[in-house]
């Protein structure tokens, strides 16, 4: 299937979910993260935050705990560029004040601290749905794409996803950045010869 039929499919697979079924994924998502952290020396942390109106995966469960339970790691969150199709990223803290954008995405207010691309050791990305070798359905904006190709190689791409993956994207492309691991409710999908934490399987 294309990128466009997926997004259709999956936005509405999103909707289908009840209430319970969704905050039940997302808190299986937010336990399979915490299996996967302790085994990587990470100092910065960026994630998404989520649209609630979309059913997007609750990442405030992963923030809270990261400021509970991990201090010394910093996370930080995105601010959407409209006019040049960037994000830039600022440290966010149990004390930020977010502001939803046209989107209903919240964001951080510019005044904080911005974090440079080269410091992120992991990104938490946004998908609709993802394939099995790691190729990723977002929104089709390309903002993070474009931030992800600026980050450092050895930089861990994880996507979060509700479901689990299609066979294939049939519409790739060159510009497409792929990620290293996706989350489910059920297991930690690994791409590109890393290590899946849940089987011990690549």
């Amino acid at each position: 299937m294309t990128k466009a039929e997926l997004r259709a499919a999956f936005r509405q697979k999103r909707r289908s979910l009840s209430e319970g079924e969704w905050q039940t994924r997302c808190e299986a998502i937010s336990t399979q993260f915490f299996t996967f952290l302790p085994s990587r020396p990470v100092s910065v942390i960026g994630t998404f935050l989520p649209i609630e109106s979309q059913k997007e995966v609750n990442t405030w469960l992963i923030v809270r705990q990261l400021w509970q339970d991990f201090p010394p790691i910093r996370v930080a969150a995105p601010v959407t560029n409209l006019e040049t199709g960037t994000l830039e990223n600022y440290e966010i803290n149990p004390d930020t004040a977010f502001t939803k954008n046209r989107y209903g995405i919240p964001e951080p207010p510019t005044s904080l601290f911005a974090i440079q691309h080269s410091l992120f050791d992991i990104i938490l990305v946004p998908l609709l749905t993802f394939d099995q070798t790691g190729n990723r359905v977002g929104y089709g904006g390309g903002f993070y794409d474009r931030f992800l190709a600026q980050c450092r190689p050895d930089c861990l791409k994880i996507g979060l996803s509700l479901f689990d993956p299609v066979a294939t994207i049939d519409d790739v492309y060159e510009g497409d950045i792929r990620i290293n691991f996706c989350i489910t409710p059920d297991r930690i999908w690994a791409f590109d010869g890393n290590t899946d934490l849940t089987d011990g399987t690549d």
